[in-house]
């Protein structure tokens, strides 16, 4: 034990010379404190806490519990023994293999290292055990806290069958619905045509996206009951489905709730969250652009009545629909710290886990419902290592090569729990971390989630920035103007990343004819001087091509000091910079305008790849002669991909539904991937014979792993 000890307290102290300090990376780096953690060492709760999650929500809690004074306990799968969680807390635990029902959701293992450790309480943190009913009812049995809800609230609010019927009793607005448990597809698609399409498929025990499925005609109903009953049953260990109306079009907001043991309960405003892509969000803001005071008020006291309804006790969000004209109905309620937690913390000031935290050790509410303001706008992120590009994100897995949050900006905070050299993996979600701006007003805070997208450094795994940032950008967004379905509406191509204005063209190019002449000209010195000293002065002057999406222009740079001017398309554009070709943020000043951007790779044949608008743009730029000469280079022959099918992303087979010589038709299922628990339907692209088959049930594929192919 003594040398587990040394071990510990030596990874981190090799940690901290690391990072420099951790604060560095997740504190709130702003002039006005946007959260506070106020510490009253006369009030006695725990002596040592165990974080039961992993990731950024395990950091989260730690942070917290550092500044009250609490030891704590991190537990962690053996892929995760290098983790920033475990090297943040007091003492580690590994609790067993990668697959997280072998570790995260092993309550054997856990419950052991509760007693190993002594801890006193456990903080769940969200997903995993946060709203497991039987792992709240064997700490109690051991005498260990819970910070959460007792069991009795876990179980009527985790039901979303019985939390339903308890919301109609305590007069909460409901949607209409049927209000049993679905038995069989058939059963489903007999419900489904009593209560009128659409309707939406969902896990009685769910949460978080799993296990829904939106159908709009009977054979969308008996897709969807098998999809959601297996994502339900992966995800929840219950397989229990039920359906009700699905609102078309509507938005999805939710209010924070704090309640005591004593009876006392808050509303804390709500959060928008209705950008979402397969009913997970994506950016969320607080306060909400489309409520207003009354409204607010309702949804607050509804909320209210409902944790009072099941005497709950602890931080909870009440979520709800909210049509066009104002209508609202509720949907669920999460028995735990909710992801986007922080912007609540950033317009009241208040610290939810330390709320939890004094809950849990049996203290009473410092606040009135009065005492709770609205201070200001905050905006979150959700940065995933996941390609937007296909059906908005799909993961991605990988080695994190470089890595910078942009926490030197006024007013941002990023909640993390990876750093540069962390591995994003198949087994757990893609979340990398959650960005978070403030601002007095929306279009501050806009504007500093804008900057902080431009300055987040995120290399060896695809990550979803480009998306986020469009959205930001978006004139509907800008204006307030969105639902749940937003993506779909705005994008109803798929994501295609930012689309060049002819004048955003022009400086993408100027900016690279820049870097592509400033590193010609730092190749052609040393230590500040020219390495042919034959030569008695630098060129000037350069003739180029550069290329951008198949299109050629011809471009002249010179350049005077720092500022390069280029002609291109009889327009002249000027580009300043340091030129730091080292460095991973490129601020340029083009035409007097400042932009932030990223050089992510050049070499030697000319071709540059740089992050503009959030997007990733490659070009090419060759000296005038080059180009003539690269006209008689032979171009490679794209693959032809309409006779196979390939793993759009890295995974699990969980199903095949067709063998060599069977015909299928265009559409029809060939596979079933399953990916951060998330089934998807591989589909053939056209209709064929199947010639062979290169997977089976069971299997861990990668990207682009071949799967079938057809004759």
């Amino acid at each position: 034990m003594a040398s587990f000890t040394v071990s510990r307290a030596l990874q981190r102290v090799l940690f901290g010379l690391q990072r420099v300090s951790f604060k560095s990376r997740c504190h709130v780096n702003t002039t006005v404190s946007q959260y506070s953690t106020v510490y009253d060492s006369s009030e006695k709760t725990f002596d040592k806490i165990l974080i039961a999650n992993r990731g950024e929500i395990a950091c989260r809690v730690m942070k917290t519990c550092k500044k009250m004074g609490i030891k704590t306990v991190a537990v962690h799968s053996d892929v995760d023994s290098s983790a920033v969680h475990v090297k943040m807390a007091d003492e580690a635990i590994c609790v067993g293999p990668a697959p997280s029902n072998k570790s995260y959701l092993n309550m054997d293992a856990i419950m052991k290292a509760i007693r190993q450790t002594r801890a006193q309480a456990v903080h769940p943190g969200y997903g995993f055990l946060s709203e497991n009913k039987e792992f709240a009812r064997r700490l109690a049995a051991e005498g260990v806290t819970f910070i959460g809800p007792d069991t009795h609230a876990i179980q009527a609010m985790g039901d979303k069958i019985e939390s339903k019927l308890i919301a109609k009793k305590a007069k909460v607005n409901t949607i209409p619905g049927f209000d049993g448990v679905v038995k069989d597809a058939e059963e489903a698609v007999r419900i489904a045509g009593e209560i009128g399409y659409p309707v939406m498929i969902k896990a009685s025990a769910g949460g978080g996206g799993k296990g829904m499925r939106i159908a709009w005609n009977d054979e969308e109903t008996r897709e969807g009951f098998r999809f959601s009953s297996q994502e339900a049953a992966s995800s929840f260990g219950d397989d229990r489905l039920l359906i009700e109306k699905f609102i078309d079009n509507p938005r999805h907001i939710e209010i924070q709730v704090l309640a005591d043991k004593h009876g006392n309960a808050l509303w804390l405003n709500e959060r928008e969250c209705s950008i979402q892509r397969r009913n997970q969000k994506v950016v969320e803001e607080a306060p909400s652009t489309f409520l207003d005071p009354e409204t607010r008020r309702a949804m607050g006291e509804q909320a209210v009545s409902l944790a009072k309804a099941v005497q709950y006790s602890s931080a909870g969000t009440v979520e709800f629909l909210v049509d066009s004209r104002k209508n609202f109905y509720f949907l669920e309620m999460n028995t735990r710290l909710q992801v986007e937690h922080p912007i609540t913390e950033c317009i009241t000031g208040l610290d939810l886990v330390q709320e939890m935290i004094r809950v849990a050790s049996g203290y009473t509410l410092r606040h009135k419902q009065a005492d709770i303001p609205i201070n200001g706008w905050a905006v979150e992120s959700r940065v995933y290592a996941e390609d937007p590009y296909k059906s908005f994100g799909l993961p991605s897995i990988g080695r994190l090569s470089q890595y910078q949050e942009p926490v030197n900006l006024p007013q941002v905070r990023v909640d993390s729990g990876i750093q540069e050299g962390s591995d994003i993996s198949i087994y757990y979600d893609p979340m990398i971390s959650k960005l978070v701006t403030f601002g007095s007003t929306r279009a501050e805070a806009l504007q500093r989630m804008v900057e902080a997208l431009d300055s987040y450094v995120i290399r060896g795994v695809t990550h979803n920035i480009p998306l986020l940032r469009e959205v930001i950008t978006h004139p509907r967004f800008i204006s307030g103007d969105i639902s749940t379905k937003f993506l779909q509406e705005v994008y109803p191509e798929g994501f295609k990343g930012h689309q060049l204005s002819d004048s955003e063209r022009r400086e993408l190019l100027a900016t690279a004819a820049s870097v592509f002449v400033a590193a010609q000209i730092r190749s052609q010195r040393f230590l500040g001087n020219l390495r042919v000293s034959g030569s008695q002065q630098e060129r000037r002057r350069w003739e180029l091509s550069v290329e951008l999406e198949k299109g050629v222009h011809a471009v002249t740079v010179s350049h005077s000091g720092s500022t390069y001017t280029v002609d291109l398309d009889g327009m002249r554009v000027d580009v300043s910079s340091e030129w730091n070709l080292a460095s991973a943020l490129l601020p340029v000043t083009i035409n007097g305008t400042q932009r932030t951007v990223q050089c992510l790779s050049r070499n030697a044949a000319g071709e540059i790849e740089l992050q503009y608008f959030g997007t990733s743009y490659k070009v090419r730029v060759l000296s005038k002669l080059a180009a003539v000469l690269s006209k008689h280079m032979p171009e490679k022959v794209p693959e032809d991909t309409s006779s196979i099918l390939r793993s759009p992303m890295p995974g699990s087979v969980v199903a095949v539904s067709v063998r060599p010589g069977d015909t299928v038709a265009e559409g029809q299922e060939i596979c079933v991937i399953e990916a951060m628990k998330m089934q998807n339907s591989m589909t053939a692209s056209k209709t064929g014979k199947v010639k062979s088959v290169h997977c089976k049930s069971g299997d861990t594929v990668g990207e682009g792993d071949l799967l079938v192919e057809l004759e």
